[in-house]
C-alpha cells in the first residue's frame, strides 16, 4: 500500500487534487473519537493507494447575517465561532463537548452536544450546505428542498425506515429527507463540505447549576426522577448532563464535585431560573435543596470538557483504542439501558459514565488494559444485539467512523444498504471520498 499525507493551503489546490481521482480519506482536527488516527495504515492497509487530506489548512472565512445565521467556509472550531458570536450578542445552539473540532466536520458527522437538549440536533440548525462533488465542482443544497423521491431507487421506504427513529438526535443511518441530509451524517462519503450556513440563538444570561446524587451502579431513582421531570421543561432547560463518581476520578481533586458521587449539571436560562426551581427542583421528591449548587459557567465547561479528554488520554496511555458507547434509547428504555451498564461491571475492568442524560443518550467507557479489551468488546456485542431490540440508535453523536463500523450492520437493513450502494454510484462512482466508510461497497463484502 501506498499511503500518502496531503494538506491543502488553498481551495484551488484541494478541487485539483479531487479532479485527480484519487481514492481519499478527508479529515480536519484529528478530534473524532471514532477514527484511529494512529492506526490508518492498518485500516487502508488492501488499498493501493490511499490519501489522508488534512483539511484544517485551508483558508476561513465566517459572517453573521441580518437574519441571525452564521455563514462558515473553511475551518473554523465551536469554540471561536462562540467567541465570535458572543461579540455579535448571538450564540451558537450546539455545544459539543470538544470546543476545538472544526464545525464543518462536526456538519459531515452530525454531531451534536450537550444543548441538543433545549435547541434540537445540528441537523436541525443546518440551513444551507456548499460541497465539491467528486468531479471538484462545488453545488449548493438548501434544507428547505426535499429530495426527491426518485433521486435513487427506494429512497421513499428508506424513509420510512427511518421514521422509526425521528426522535432521536441521530438514526443508525443518515435522514435522507432534504438535501442538505446528503452531507450531514454522510461522514464525508460523498463529497467534501466547503461552505454551511447555520442558525445561532440569542444571547441571554445563563445559570448552571449542579446536583449531587448517590452512585447510579447502586441506586439510580434519583437520576430517573429528574430524567423524566425535566422533559417538560426543555423551552427553559439548554442542557442537562451525568458525569459520574468513576469519570470524575480522572481529574485533578479540584475539579471533582462531591466524594464519591455522581452529578447532574444543568444550564438554565437565567430568567427561567426561579420557574425551574419552583416547578421543578423543589419538587424533586429523592434530592433535596443541600445537594444542590450553583456553578460558574467557566468551571462547568472545565469539568465537562476535561472529562472525555482524560478519558481518551488514559486508554492512549494504556495502548488501546477507546472502547465506549454513544447510544441513545427512547425514554421508555432509558432505565433498561442503565440497568444494562450495571452489568458492565461483571466485565471485571474499570469503567465510567457521563454523557446527554436529558436526552438518554450517555457514553458508557471502559478503560481496559491490552489483554482485556476481547472481553470488552463481548460485552459491547450484547448491548448492540440490546439497542436492536429497544429500536435505539447506537450512534447518535459521534458517528460510525472506522472503529464502529463491526458493530453498525445488524441496524442496516438491505433496503438500507442497497440505498447506500446506489447513492454512491450516483454521487461518487470511483470511489474518491472515504473508501472505507459505512457506505462504501468493500464495507458490504
Amino acid at each position: 500500500m501506498n499511503l500518502k499525507q496531503k494538506s491543502f493551503t488553498s481551495e484551488e489546490e484541494l478541487i485539483n487534487h479531487i479532479k485527480s481521482g484519487a481514492a481519499s480519506f478527508y479529515f480536519s482536527s484529528r478530534t473524532s473519537t471514532v477514527v484511529p488516527y494512529d492506526r490508518l495504515e492498518g485500516v487502508f492497509g488492501d488499498l493501493e493507494e490511499i490519501y489522508l487530506c488534512d483539511l484544517s489548512k485551508l483558508p476561513s472565512d465566517y459572517k453573521l447575517l441580518d437574519n441571525g445565521n452564521l455563514i462558515i467556509r473553511g475551518p473554523l472550531t465551536w469554540q471561536d465561532a462562540r467567541i465570535f458570536l458572543k461579540s455579535k450578542g448571538r450564540n451558537i445552539m450546539t455545544s459539543p463537548t470538544e470546543d476545538l473540532a472544526l464545525i464543518t466536520a462536526g456538519a459531515a458527522t452530525s454531531c451534536t452536544g450537550e444543548r441538543c437538549f433545549g435547541y434540537g440536533n445540528l441537523r436541525s440548525q443546518i440551513v444551507r450546505i456548499k460541497y465539491w462533488d467528486q468531479e471538484g465542482i462545488e453545488r449548493q443544497l438548501s434544507r428547505d428542498k426535499k429530495l426527491p423521491l426518485d433521486f435513487v431507487d427506494g429512497l421513499d421506504k428508506y424513509q420510512k425506515e427511518f421514521e422509526a427513529y425521528k426522535d432521536f438526535k441521530n438514526a443508525p443511518f443518515p435522514r435522507l429527507e432534504t438535501e442538505t441530509d446528503l452531507m450531514i451524517g454522510t461522514e464525508g462519503q460523498l463529497g467534501v463540505i466547503s461552505e454551511i450556513e447555520i442558525e445561532t440563538a440569542p444571547l441571554f444570561p445563563v445559570t448552571y447549576f449542579f446536583i449531587l446524587l448517590p452512585k447510579w451502579e447502586e441506586h439510580f431513582e434519583p437520576h430517573m426522577e429528574i430524567f423524566h421531570k425535566i422533559q417538560s421543561f426543555r423551552n427553559e432547560v439548554l442542557s442537562c448532563e451525568l458525569v459520574d463518581s468513576n469519570a470524575f476520578s480522572y481529574l485533578d481533586q479540584e475539579q471533582r464535585l462531591g466524594e464519591n458521587n455522581d452529578v447532574i449539571f444543568l444550564e438554565i436560562k437565567s430568567d427561567q431560573f426561579e420557574k425551574i426551581y419552583d416547578e421543578l427542583l423543589s419538587k424533586l421528591e429523592k434530592v433535596s435543596d443541600e445537594q444542590m449548587f450553583e456553578i460558574s459557567e467557566k468551571n462547568f465547561h472545565s469539568v465537562r470538557a476535561s472529562i472525555p479528554r482524560a478519558v481518551f488520554e488514559a486508554n492512549s496511555k494504556a495502548g488501546v483504542v477507546k472502547m465506549g458507547t454513544d447510544v441513545q434509547v427512547g425514554p421508555d428504555q432509558f432505565e433498561e439501558l442503565l440497568s444494562f451498564y450495571r452489568k458492565g461491571r461483571e466485565v471485571g475492568v474499570k469503567y465510567n459514565l457521563f454523557g446527554h442524560f436529558g436526552d438518554a443518550h450517555l457514553h458508557f467507557n471502559f478503560m481496559p488494559k491490552p489483554d482485556s479489551t476481547d472481553i470488552c468488546s463481548s460485552y459491547f456485542e450484547q448491548l448492540y444485539d440490546k439497542v436492536v431490540e429497544w429500536k435505539g440508535s447506537p450512534f447518535a453523536e459521534h458517528g460510525i467512523g472506522i472503529i464502529k463500523q463491526k458493530y453498525i450492520k445488524s441496524f442496516l437493513s438491505p433496503l438500507v444498504t442497497d440505498v447506500f450502494k446506489k447513492l454512491k454510484s450516483k454521487l461518487d462512482p470511483d470511489t474518491r471520498f472515504f473508501p472505507k466508510g459505512f457506505m462504501s461497497v468493500k464495507f458490504f463484502e
